[in-house]
């Protein structure tokens, strides 16, 4: 078995989660949280999207974790960052933590809305 070592040039990984908390780049925030090339910031949720809407042009994905369980986002959030260029993907908060990190380590251009639970 071979392995390699990860590297994240543009952003902090998830290192962990629990309940109404996240491990971003090895620091602890409670609450909802939004990371990615521009660093980690607390988030308002659904009703705070100009975050969201100014990451337009710096990221090709947002994935949005929406807590424990899978649920939709507001129908003018997600029109309002698709035509901001952004591609979208809704899931829950453990598998968003883990497919920002995959494809972090990728070099992909994202970033990471997360609600906490």
């Amino acid at each position: 078995m071979r392995l390699n070592e990860i590297t994240y040039n543009n952003a902090s990984p998830v290192d962990g989660y629990g309940p109404g908390f996240f491990r971003i780049g090895g620091q602890v925030y409670e609450g909802s949280v939004l990371t990615g090339p521009a660093g980690t910031v607390t988030w308002g949720g659904f009703d705070d999207q100009s975050p969201l809407l100014a990451l337009a042009g710096q990221v090709d994905v947002l994935l949005i974790g929406t807590g424990a369980e899978l649920a939709h986002i507001p129908t003018d959030m997600r029109s309002a960052l698709e035509q901001a260029g952004m591609g979208v993907e809704i899931m829950n908060s453990p598998a968003a933590c883990r497919t920002y990190n995959v494809l972090l380590s990728e070099g992909r251009r994202i970033a990471l809305a997360l609600l906490a639970t």
